[in-house]
């Protein structure tokens, strides 16, 4: 039986991270990148795949865990019959090489512990040749990949694994220090774990000490900013949708997908909650990002990119890897790459537009990508697309697509006109107006009074929410009314939304999958622009009881096995988690209908941004 994925808790270091199971075992790893192959995977399968398990040698009778203040320092405390021990888990960096360090600190009585070892570098499938060093370290190497560990604990080999049992007492310490580099340079110095233990924590509280309370919602919200940040990439900008692949939407289904790539949406949706907190040099660095990795022909912008804005993403199996639960197939790139999602257009322009409110400063490459962008919109927007959700089974006129595209040349006039950038305004004013024109007519089911998934069907999506999000409409139109009464009727299961109905098969996979928890706080948004905030603060504090011991998200929720489900931890629900509570604390004691023309400044001056 897997762990579940609600037990683990992760650490980061802005470059990768890792998952922490309850039982001490590390079962995730990519190294040196959050998209590179793994050396621990037995989260997609079994120990033989490569964990790190430090734990007691008899079973637990009690594990607690937390963060240390607002970091990504864990601090895991097993009690036993005998005593008591505290592991601490983090991540730091240097120059070339990633380093994973665990302490073991005793607290009471005396306790035997336990280590393993099991390094498989490549998602599993490469056993490393075992050295000792003349230091007392331990290599690990194969091909381009070298683990070094430097502990004071004795190891022995057994078998493929590398063991080692050690006891400690009320204030005794071991120390494991464990880190890659390429094998092809030379071996870095020792890491002084406490000297880094004290400048990790110090850095992530410096990072989030700009963060102005949001009364009750505080600590959530912060600790959301800190999984944020943790999926940022420190050097190159690009920010994940997630930290895992192939965590299944649906145990044994084969919905599994891998999330450790940039996905614009994605990326620009992190920045509006980043946005709305302060921190706007993530924005900066976001948008230097995006201008180097959609440089070139504005035809050939991806939906998706590499961490560092690679476009090569291609797709592939590991029928070595059984999957979490058996959830096969274990997927590695992502073939969505090559997709057409036109409302990516929409989200990109739009998180510019708010990053200049923000203050970030103008950008002569910025307004050039922009303005190379809307004029290819212009020519594909009224073109069918694969839809927000990926789906595999072609390309429709989906409507929540258009509406994104309205976005887009919204948000292009109302940035030359506010910051006096050159543009051809009045083009893009007839576009945004044809747009429009087009999704109320043609997006609408007057007998269903409701906006639907597409042009001419009758099928429901949860995007759909994001109408008045976005100022399209006014919350208070009988259509953006209708709509949400469809959407509570058809597509909301046990209070929690569904992205459509999988079950008639437009995806092309088999029906089944968890409730996508960022359209359940698209819901609470509705509630609080419909002026239902009793219902909006019922809502929103059960999505937060979702969240596990450590505040994270995975990207569904399964509200009859009580199961998170999907990659780990996402951002999309935790961005969506930022923003709602940002909305609740704004809007919730003054609660007025915005048209489409005031939406979007309403918005930002409350320093946050609905759209997620």
């Amino acid at each position: 039986m897997s762990t579940p994925i609600e037990d683990y808790a992760v650490i980061g270091n802005c470059e990768t991270l890792a998952l922490v199971g309850r039982d001490g075992s590390i079962d995730w790893l990519a190294m040196p990148r959050f998209d590179s192959p793994s050396c621990f995977a037995a989260l997609l399968g079994d120990p033989d795949h490569g964990r790190w398990l430090i734990s007691p040698a008899v079973p637990a009778t009690r594990v607690t865990r937390r963060y240390r203040g607002d970091t990504l320092i864990l601090e895991t405390v097993f009690e036993t019959s005998g005593g008591a021990v505290c592991v601490i888990d983090f991540m730091s960096r240097r120059d070339g090489c990633s380093d994973l360090v665990r302490l073991v600190r005793g607290l009471r009585g005396s306790v035997a512990m336990q280590t393993e070892l099991v390094v498989r570098f490549d998602y599993g499938d490469v056993v490393p040749w075992v050295a000792r060093q003349q230091d007392g370290a331990l290599q690990l190497a194969a091909g381009p990949d070298r683990l070094q560990l430097h502990t004071s604990v004795g190891l022995r080999g057994h078998g493929a694994r590398t063991v080692g049992a050690f006891v400690l007492g009320p204030g005794d310490e071991a120390g494991f220090t464990l880190t890659h580099s390429p094998s092809y340079l030379p071996a870095p110095p020792p890491l002084d774990a406490a000297g880094a233990l004290d400048h990790v924590d110090a850095r992530w509280s410096a990072w989030v000490a700009p963060f102005k309370p949001m009364g009750e919602w505080s600590h959530g919200v912060r600790r959301s900013l800190l999984t944020l940040k943790a999926l940022a990439h420190w050097q190159t900008g690009g920010i994940v949708a997630a930290g895992t692949t192939s965590l299944p939407e649906k145990l044994g289904g084969p919905r599994n997908w891998d999330y450790r790539y940039c996905w614009l949406r994605d990326a620009t949706l992190t920045l509006y909650a980043l946005l709305g907190a302060g921190f706007v040099e993530e924005a900066g660095a976001w948008r230097e990002w995006l201008v180097r990795a959609v440089a070139g022909d504005p035809a050939k912008v991806q939906i998706m990119y590499g961490v560092g804005g690679e476009r090569r993403l291609d797709e592939y199996e590991l029928p070595g890897l059984p999957g979490y639960e058996n959830s096969a197939p274990v997927r590695i790139g992502n073939a969505a790459a090559g997709q057409v999602q036109l409302d990516v257009y929409g989200e990109v322009i739009d998180a510019l537009y708010v990053a200049r409110r923000a203050g970030l400063g103008p950008s002569a490459a910025s307004w050039a990508l922009e303005c190379a962008l809307l004029a290819h919109l212009e020519t594909i927007w009224n073109q069918p697309d694969d839809g927000i959700w990926e789906v595999r089974g072609g390309r429709r006129h989906f409507t929540h697509s258009k509406v994104m595209a309205w976005v887009a040349f919204d948000r292009g006039v109302r940035s030359a006109l506010e910051f006096k950038l050159a543009a051809p305004v009045q083009r893009w004013r007839k576009v945004r107006d044809a747009i429009h024109r087009q999704v109320c007519e043609r997006g609408f089911d007057a007998g269903q009074g409701s906006f639907v998934q597409s042009y001419g069907a009758t099928p429901l999506d949860a995007s759909l929410l994001l109408i008045p999000l976005v100022g399209f409409l006014p919350a208070a139109d009988a259509r953006v009314r209708g709509t949400l009464a469809a959407i509570e009727h058809h597509l909301v299961r046990d209070g929690l939304v569904l992205r459509y109905d999988t079950a008639q098969g437009a995806d092309g996979l088999p029906p089944g999958e968890g409730a996508f928890l960022a359209c359940s706080f698209w819901l609470v948004d509705n509630y609080i622009l419909q002026g239902r905030l009793d219902e909006a603060r019922t809502l929103f504090a059960r999505l937060l009881s979702f969240r596990n011991d450590v505040g994270l998200l995975a990207e569904e929720y399964d509200p009859v096995a009580k199961r998170q489900l999907g990659n780990f931890p996402q951002a999309f629900s935790h961005l969506s988690l930022i923003n709602t509570a940002h909305s609740l604390t704004s809007r919730a004691g003054s609660v007025h209908q915005r048209s489409a023309g005031s939406s979007q400044t309403a918005r930002t001056k409350s320093g946050s941004h609905a759209l997620k």
